[in-house]
Parts: C-alpha cells; sequence; structure tokens
C-alpha cells in the first residue's frame, strides 16, 4: 500500500494545515514544516503565530468564558462525550496521523488514541460530579459552605511524544470544570492538535472554547499570553529546563501553574521477582513510544542473583524488535523525533560505553533517512555516568546490578526527578516497602504500565507541581470557594 492511499479523511496531513484555529474559525497560514521522522520529508506545513494571534486567541477564549462558564455540567458532559464517540469512530485515521508526524509504531499509536479518548469519557463523566462542602464550624457561630469555580482562560501547552493524549488530559478536565483554553501544541506535531480541533467542533464545542495556535517562537508567545490578566491557568508538559522558565514566567502575574516535568524512572527487580513477568513489564515500560516517554524505565537496577540472566533475556527481547518506518503495520519501533534526539541518545550512551558500559545490543545510530537509533541494552554502566542522571528519552535500557534494598532505595533516588518508578518481587510487603522508600509520584508494582485516566498523574521533587487525571484533575481548573454563612 502506497502512502497515498494510506492517507485519506481524518489521516490526510494536508486537511489540518489549513489555519490557527480562533474563535471557532479557521486562519489560513504558513511558517512551520511538519517533518516524517521515519523519511525526513517534508508532510505539511502549518500556521507560525505571532504575539497578535496569541492576544486574539485570549480575546476569543475571554468572549466564550462567561457563556462556557454558565453551561450546565450535564451539557458540558454531553459535549465532552460526543468528542469521545467521534475519537473512537475515527481512531485508525487518527493512529495513521500520529504515526506520519511522531514517527510512533502504529500498535503504539493506536495505544495512544484509546488512551487519550478515555480522558473525554472521563471527564464527561466528572462534570457533572464537581463537588462542594458544608459543615459547622467548630465554635458554632456560623456555617462553611465551600463551592467550586471554574478558574478562568487556561493555557495548555503540549509537548510531541503523546500529541493527542497530553491533549486532552488537559482539555477533558478543563472544559469540565467551565474553562476556556488556548492550546499550545510542540512544532513538530502539530496535526494532531488541529485534528482534535475538528473534531471537537464535530461535537459542538462552542466557537472560542478551545483555540489552537502553533509557533515557531514560543517563549515570547507564551510569556504575552501569562502576562494578560485574563490568563489565569498554565498547564504545562515538557522538559523540567523549559518548565522552570515557564514557572518563573508565570510568578510575574501569578498565574496557577501545573507542571508534568522530566522524568527518569527507575525499574527495581529482586532475585525473588518473576523473571517473565518482570522482563514483560521491562518491555513495555521501556520500549512504549519508543521508549520517548517521560514515565519510561531508564535505569534498570537487577540483584545479583537475577541480574546476568534478566540482561542476557532482556538483549534477546529488544534485538527482536523490528525497527522501521512508524505508519508500516509490522514496525514495534519507530524513528525517534529529530536529528537532535538521535544524536544525545548516542552522546550519552558514547559517553557510559567510553567509561566502561557494554552494549550487547545496539549502541550506534544507524545510516540512512528518517531518525532511527536501534533498541538498545547496556551492561556494566557505572552510576557517575550521564547516562544514569539524564533522561533518555529513546530505546536505551542501561542495567546497574544492585546486592541490597536498602541501596536499591538509595539508588534509585540518586536523581532529581520524580515521576515514575517501577519495583517487581514476589514478596509484596517489600515492594511496596521500596515504593514508599523511592521518591516519586507513581510506582508501578509488577506493572509495566501505571498510566490510567482515573489516576492522577503526576510526580515530586524536580518532575512537578501538580495532579492530571482521576478525580483531583477537574481541581487543577477550579478555585475553592468560601462561603460563611449566618443560618
Amino acid at each position: 500500500m502506497t502512502f497515498n492511499t494510506l492517507v485519506t479523511g481524518y489521516a490526510d496531513p494536508c486537511l489540518h494545515a489549513g489555519g490557527l484555529y480562533i474563535g471557532g474559525k479557521w486562519e489560513a497560514g504558513i511558517g512551520i514544516p511538519v517533518l516524517d521522522p521515519s523519511t525526513g520529508n517534508t508532510l505539511a506545513e502549518v500556521p507560525d503565530a505571532g504575539i497578535d494571534d496569541a492576544m486574539r486567541a485570549v480575546d476569543a477564549a475571554e468572549a466564550a468564558a462567561a457563556k462556557w462558564r454558565r453551561t450546565p455540567p450535564r451539557q458540558r458532559s454531553e459535549i465532552l462525550r460526543r468528542w469521545f464517540t467521534l475519537m473512537t469512530e475515527h481512531a485508525e485515521e487518527l493512529a495513521l496521523l500520529i504515526s506520519l508526524e511522531n514517527g510512533k509504531a502504529l500498535t503504539d499509536a493506536r495505544g495512544e488514541v484509546a488512551y487519550a479518548a478515555e480522558f473525554f469519557r472521563w471527564y464527561a463523566e466528572e462534570a457533572t460530579r464537581i463537588g462542594g462542602e458544608f459543615r459547622h464550624t467548630p465554635s458554632g457561630a456560623h456555617n462553611i459552605l465551600v463551592d467550586h469555580e471554574p478558574i478562568g482562560i487556561a493555557v495548555l501547552i503540549t509537548p510531541w511524544n503523546f500529541p493527542a493524549a497530553m491533549a486532552t488530559r488537559k482539555i477533558g478536565p478543563a472544559l469540565a470544570a467551565g474553562c476556556t483554553v488556548i492550546l499550545k501544541p510542540a512544532s513538530e506535531t502539530p496535526l494532531t492538535a488541529y485534528a482534535m480541533a475538528r473534531l471537537g467542533e464535530e461535537a459542538g464545542v462552542p466557537p472560542g472554547v478551545v483555540n489552537v495556535l502553533t509557533t515557531s517562537n514560543p517563549g515570547a508567545v507564551t510569556a504575552a499570553m501569562l502576562s494578560d490578566p485574563r490568563v489565569r491557568k498554565l498547564s504545562f508538559t515538557g522538559s523540567t529546563g523549559v518548565g522552570r522558565i515557564l514557572l518563573a514566567e508565570a510568578a510575574k502575574s501569578v498565574v496557577n501553574c501545573s507542571m508534568e516535568l522530566g522524568g527518569n524512572a527507575p525499574f527495581v527487580v529482586f532475585d525473588d521477582a518473576d523473571l517473565d513477568a518482570a522482563l514483560d513489564g521491562a518491555m513495555v515500560a521501556k520500549m512504549r513510544n519508543g521508549g520517548e516517554a517521560c514515565t519510561a524505565a531508564n535505569r534498570f537496577y537487577v540483584q545479583s542473583g537475577i541480574h546476568d540472566v534478566f540482561v542476557e533475556r532482556l538483549t534477546s527481547r529488544m534485538a527482536a524488535l523490528k525497527l522501521g518506518v512508524g505508519y508500516d503495520p509490522e514496525t514495534q519501533c519507530g524513528p525517534m523525533i529529530t536529528t537532535q534526539a538521535v544524536e544525545k541518545i548516542d552522546r550519552l550512551v558514547a559517553e557510559a560505553m567510553s567509561c566502561g558500559a557494554r552494549a550487547t545490543t545496539g549502541g550506534a545510530p544507524l545510516p540512512g533517512s528518517g531518525y532511527y537509533y536501534p533498541p538498545t541494552v547496556l551492561a556494566n554502566v557505572p552510576t557517575d555516568t550521564a547516562l544514569a542522571h539524564e533522561e533518555i528519552f529513546g530505546p536505551v535500557a542501561a542495567v546497574y546490578r544492585f546486592e541490597t534494598e536498602e541501596e536499591a532505595i538509595r539508588l534509585a533516588n540518586d536523581t532529581e526527578y520524580g515521576l515514575a518508578a517501577y519495583v517487581y518481587s514476589r514478596d509484596i510487603m517489600r515492594a511496596m516497602r521500596v515504593g514508599r522508600g523511592i521518591e516519586t509520584g507513581m510506582v508501578g508494582i509488577n506493572r509495566g504500565l501505571m498510566s490510567d485516566p482515573a489516576a492522577p498523574f503526576g510526580g515530586a521533587k524536580q518532575s512537578g507541581l501538580g495532579r492530571e487525571g482521576g478525580i483531583t484533575g477537574i481541581l487543577e481548573f477550579m478555585e475553592p470557594k468560601y462561603f460563611a454563612v449566618e443560618f
């Protein structure tokens, strides 16, 4: 099947290159080429918004805000539910579009679409369950009534690695809470965001409630929006370095912030673990999305008793993965997002190998078109290399040996990050004890996949602020208001 016969309907990149989406209208423009990481070819070109465009998006969000705020929760719920249904109906086309602009294998892209759609279904349900509080004061002088109100216009900034799921994880709770939003997707993967906006139109999202703009100058454009007093919320997913900059910018106007930042997840395997289950979990935790995930297992700490056999069997599994064009149905690991991503992975691996690490499979980038790095396993990795402390964001599993439970916890905590961790042991009490000892926001116990729209997603330390998903996710877009009531 040729490329041209693959791209039809919502899978066609050109359909989503029509223009900025502001106030329910599509505004034509060009300026940002969108590349296919599998080949390096240009798929389409999307508009390059400036500060004036961003201010018009804020105007549109403000114009829609009062009416959307007053829209009954059931009505907001039904719109989100229709959006979920449309995503499900167009799932295969959306998966292909994601694979085209992101490079991830189709199987991963299909999984992302299903995951992304669930946020609309979950928050369609949560929209009608926004709670309040009523209680008496201890003194008996009056009563305490607490309500939750929409926080206001929200700027949502999403990364390239999950272009659908990171958008729905923010849009879903924001709209359920009664907020209007401006979505700024990554310039590497903007087509999915525009496709989502088209589906939102079909679902009945009123003009101005969701606005989408792409820009090659995100710093200035975002700063301009955050300095506008009408903007009251920033929700960002991306690197810790950029997160720090945005927090400083938001502080100037005291804008409420949710930050889902970097990770460097440890994957701890004890001697008594079910080895097959640990290997299955390792492949999911490491190779989901080709390793380009903030929750990806980067540091594999394996107890001495099973270390060697774990390395041997993990190497066999990684070496067997089919590397290729993302939208080839047989591909199991697609390309990385850019040449710069490949260069970073190569730098980290080369430095580790120069310090004594040994590649049991992979270990060097591949020549030719596209941005490919093969699935790689490194053994004998020194714990003082950059690889042990920087987020890899690629298909590289670095394996370290440990002896005791205390050592495993110490090694796992030897990072500024604290987003996710994985622990494998048949002794559930030990697994829970170690999980509690690791400074992180999420722990997978004998599981290689932990993300769930019904669960609070977020990290500790330098991995972020606040939580997305679950029953707490909607509260990130609401302000509690206290009434002292005399009756």
